[in-house]
């Protein structure tokens, strides 16, 4: 629940067949990354289509609060950067609300600058871990004081010279390696990530476009080497932030439930590394036609056309969970409506997301009627491709522990099961994806409360 009062339970209810053409809002990760390098670079760098939730404006005003100067004009974010190096200390503490990935990225951006910097944020990232990305910072000479067990609020002071360092990131994890090349950039000589599991590369895409030197080689086992070379200069550039993969599920996955539904969503992010949702739903056999392909700011995009679909269970390759780990609330979900059982191992980092995510599903799937096993990194769900006792007649809601994907993950199955599906607090879903509710009553699905 979020802070008494202010909780705004929703509910779904069975939806007639869904139709539409869509538009998703920007990339959550690309949109962080644009603001911080954007905040970074030299001169002035442009950027449409971001994502305006509260965490990606919460990364936004910790850039302003280290001197970059940021405004909106119509549909574009126009910021004039301090350039690499020159960051200014940050007056008060950076608050970073539910931003996991604003907050972590921050972390190595500006924890090696011989100043003091302070982390604060919302009571459910004020619970996650951050050692993983404090460890290899002590490394290159950060001081930290941090809460027991390395957690929120944190308080970081650099080095007058940090230690350039190779890193091998022990667990996948996107936030993890950007935060070391971000250590990276102020930080003299060349500092090496070595990634054994490939994830989201957008870190080392757009560093490259802003103009750093940095290198990515793969050896034979697939194991990737990164290499960045210190206190170079970035430039300001012209960002169109395509969608966001992982909203973009949402309004999916429920076109392939509702029987009769016919979506079209456009532009959204295709990397590879972000895609391993649409492969699995592909193999479960859902009609999904990619149409369009495009590069744009040297990221794959395309539109999805998604009609309904009977769905069967698979077991879904466990070395595929690093491109598809926020999306399998929503494809257990999806899994409660396939014919025959679905797999899901690998899972253990869903223990430390904003909620203990493996956990709120397994519990809102057996709340709803769902027949699901619950492991220490697995999840098996047994499906009712017809619906029916699915859904809480009596009205219970789902804990959604204050995390945007199990509201969302949850009031999607409501449009699809025989009773309503109610979850305890939908106003978290502005974090990530102010537009939901709206966009999904366009489409013809029935959602009451909430943000309405």
């Amino acid at each position: 629940m979020s802070h008494g009062a202010q909780a705004k339970p929703a509910t779904a209810r069975k939806s007639q067949a869904l139709s539409g053409t869509v538009r998703i809002p920007g990339d959550k990760s690309i949109s962080h990354r644009s603001f911080m390098f954007g905040g970074l670079a030299s001169g002035q760098t442009r950027i449409t289509g971001l994502l305006e939730g509260e965490d990606v404006i919460n990364t936004g005003k910790a850039m302003q609060a280290m001197g970059a100067k940021i405004r909106k004009e119509g549909d574009t974010w126009i910021i004039d950067g301090v350039g690499n190096g020159a960051l200014l200390a940050p007056q008060a503490a950076l608050d970073f609300g539910n931003a996991g990935t604003g907050c972590r990225l921050t972390m190595g951006l500006v924890g090696v600058y011989d100043f003091d910097s302070t982390f604060v944020g919302d009571a459910s990232l004020t619970k996650r871990p951050m050692g993983r990305v404090l460890n290899p910072l002590r490394e290159m000479g950060v001081q930290v004081t941090a809460a027991d067990g390395d957690r929120l609020p944190v308080t970081l002071r650099g080095p007058t010279t940090p230690t350039p360092i190779t890193y091998r990131v022990p667990m996948a994890s996107a936030q993890v390696k950007s935060a070391v090349l971000l250590a990276g950039l102020n930080t003299p000589g060349i500092t090496t990530v070595i990634e054994p599991i490939m994830t989201r590369d957008h870190t080392e895409k757009m560093l490259q476009g802003f103009g750093a030197n940095l290198t990515v080689e793969t050896d034979a086992d697939g194991v990737r080497t990164i290499r960045l070379e210190g206190q170079g200069k970035l430039t300001g550039q012209v960002i169109d932030v395509p969608g966001d993969p992982s909203s973009t599920a949402f309004p999916l996955v429920a076109a392939l439930l509702v029987p009769g539904s016919d979506v079209t969503i456009l532009n959204v992010l295709m990397n590879p590394t972000r895609t391993g949702l649409i492969l699995t739903l592909q193999e479960m056999g859902a009609n999904i036609e990619v149409l369009n392909a495009r590069l744009a700011g040297g990221e794959d995009v395309a539109d999805l056309r998604v009609r309904h679909s009977e769905l069967k269970g698979v077991t879904v390759p466990e070395e595929r969970a690093p491109s598809m780990i926020d999306e399998y609330p929503v494809l257990a979900v999806a899994a409660s409506f396939a014919e025959g059982t679905t797999v899901m191992n690998g899972l253990e980092e869903l223990r430390v997301k904003e909620s203990d995510r493996l956990s709120a599903v397994a519990d809102g799937l057996k709340l709803n009627g769902v027949d699901c096993d619950e492991g220490e990194a697995s999840l098996v769900v047994r499906g009712r491709p017809d619906g029916k006792g699915l859904g809480n007649a009596s009205g219970a809601g789902v804990a959604t522990h204050l995390d945007h994907r199990i509201a969302m993950s949850f009031l999607v199955m409501g449009l699809v099961s025989e009773h309503p599906v109610t979850v305890d607090d939908a106003t978290m879903i502005a974090t990530s994806f102010p537009e939901f509710m709206g966009l999904m009553a366009g489409l013809g699905a029935t959602i009451e409360g909430g943000n309405d």
